[in-house]
């Protein structure tokens, strides 16, 4: 039995493709842009830095555009979205868009535009007494997008389906991220270092886009035990 039938799902369609260019094309001018009135030019591992971002917003994106969200009773779209809810505030816990808890400085709130690179700002910073935010759109745009795929996933599951390996590789791709961040915050994130440092763990953060891709197209797939096995046999011809 062929795997072709399931793998077409993955080839792209000719409007993808114009809409990929065009989104790139923007994303590139828009870096062009910041490179241009801010001076800086990237080098060696830093520029990975750059271009991340992208990587996620853009396969974010393409994953939403091609996810299954099967049909479903009232009661299992409730009991779906509120697993996929608290999937989403797991992953921003674990990937330090937000820190509830006792803060020995209180800042406020900090909005950082051109200050940091397109992807990784508009940022917005806020340190309460209590509460601590991070918000990366990057990450946010993947994080809900991982969130949107989950729901999709468990209401497939509630229908029969199966593919529960992409969740759990989900929340290791959010896992995976929690060096740079706590490298961050330790830096200085809300002071506005964070970025220098974060060059140092640029390696974890290309670790990280990688298993958040593999996690999309898995949550997109959502392989069954047999679709493995399939794929398998068909990669050993």
């Amino acid at each position: 039995m062929s795997t072709a039938p399931t793998l077409e799902r993955f080839l792209p369609r000719r409007s993808t493709v114009r809409g990929a260019t065009i989104l790139v094309a923007a994303e590139l001018l828009l870096l062009a842009a910041y490179f241009d009135t801010t001076g800086i030019t990237p080098t060696g591992e830093r520029t990975g830095l750059y271009l991340y971002p992208f990587v996620w917003v853009n396969v974010a994106v393409w994953g939403v555009l091609r996810a299954r969200v099967p049909s479903a009773p009232t009661s299992k779209r409730a009991m779906a979205a509120l697993v996929a809810g608290g999937y989403l505030l797991l992953l921003g816990y674990v990937g330090g868009l937000y820190a509830v808890g006792p803060t020995q400085f209180t800042t406020g709130i900090d909005v950082r535009f051109w200050s940091l690179p397109p992807g990784w700002s508009p940022a917005v910073l806020y340190t309460g007494s209590w509460l601590t935010l991070a918000l990366i759109p990057y990450k946010l745009v993947g994080y809900a997008a991982l969130a949107y795929l989950v729901y999709g996933l468990v209401l497939d599951a509630a229908g029969g389906g199966g593919g529960a390996m992409a969740g759990v590789l989900g929340l290791f791709s959010c896992v995976s991220c929690t060096l740079p961040v706590i490298a961050g915050v330790l830096g200085g994130f809300v002071g506005g270092t964070s970025f220098l440092v974060s060059a140092a763990y640029g390696q974890s953060y290309g670790l990280s886009t990688a298993i958040f891709v593999v996690t999309v197209v898995l949550l997109v797939w959502r392989p069954t035990a047999a679709d493995v096995s399939r794929a398998r046999s068909w990669l050993g011809r």
